[in-house]
């Protein structure tokens, strides 16, 4: 009897936790908020300017603290944590010649496939929560769970505030769900790892120098960098949804050609020659 799509999936899920690797991005999304709580504790007597809204506020309200964590870890933390799961999510396979087992076993490769995808955009969702989790806990130990202003400048409640910060993780979802869908492809077709995981960080890196060169302007409101940052419609009065829906169509022209292309390499992977 063949497997179902979610007992593969489940499967995928037991390997990702058996892996170093898993620990090492999660490791880097859980610390990196308590060392910007212990540095900020360490210096939150010294006068510091910010051009940012939530930085001017971080000791009136802990909520202020995931928002700034989002705000640093957007652009290029959160994606290269990202990268080291599905950029080997099929690579590692195929390294250690268990690959070949797997598709020579009484499981549809469309479900194999599937499931791996799924098991690495799950391993990048928990990475964003986690890291707003553990930003969140250490910034309201340290100042408390009060109002927080938004990026308009109006004032939240506490509750709301909270709402709003794990809405606007559940939306950086969106880019940082192609990024996945990227390294996905790269590990399927490339078939090394650290080719996978360097090539979907590079593009990060490569888009970001595209965005620099003048004369493109047009180009960069459809650059996959660009979609970063559009979470922040949501910590706005009224909530601007328009950078969000651009956001979501955007990056669905990047991570569905992605995974299409992924799918058709894996269904016709050699099993005979690896």
């Amino acid at each position: 009897m063949r497997p179902s799509t979610l007992t593969v999936y489940r499967w995928e899920l037991r390997k990702l936790v058996s892996q170093k690797r898993t620990y090492l991005g999660l490791g880097l999304a859980v610390i990196l908020p308590l060392i910007f709580v212990l540095v900020q504790n360490l210096h939150q007597h010294e006068g510091h300017r910010n051009e940012n809204i939530f930085a001017s506020h971080i000791t009136e309200s802990g909520l202020a603290t995931p928002v700034l964590m989002l705000l640093f870890m957007a652009a290029f933390m959160l994606p290269l944590i990202a990268s080291l799961v599905a950029g080997d999510i099929v690579a590692a396979e195929d390294s250690n010649g268990t690959l070949k087992t797997i598709l020579t076993r009484s499981v549809d490769r469309g479900q194999v496939f599937a499931a791996k995808a799924l098991a690495a955009m799950t391993y990048g969702a928990i990475a964003v929560f986690s890291s707003a989790a553990v930003a969140s806990i250490a910034g309201v130990a340290s100042w408390g769970f009060h109002t927080v202003v938004t990026f308009s400048g109006s004032v939240v409640p506490a509750p709301e505030g909270l709402l709003l910060v794990f809405a606007a993780n559940a939306c950086y979802l969106i880019p940082l769900l192609t990024v996945v869908a990227i390294g996905v492809l790269l590990s399927t077709a490339t078939r090394n790892s650290a080719a996978s995981v360097v090539g979907t960080v590079g593009l990060v890196i490569l888009l970001y120098i595209v965005a620099q060169i003048p004369g493109i302007e047009g180009l960069k409101p459809y650059l996959l960098t660009e979609q970063f940052q559009a979470w922040q419609g949501l910590l706005r009065t009224p909530t601007d949804w328009t950078p969000i829906w651009h956001s979501a169509w955007v990056c669905a022209l990047y991570a569905v050609p992605s995974l299409f292309a992924a799918y058709l390499v894996f269904l016709r992977r050699d099993v005979a020659g690896g």
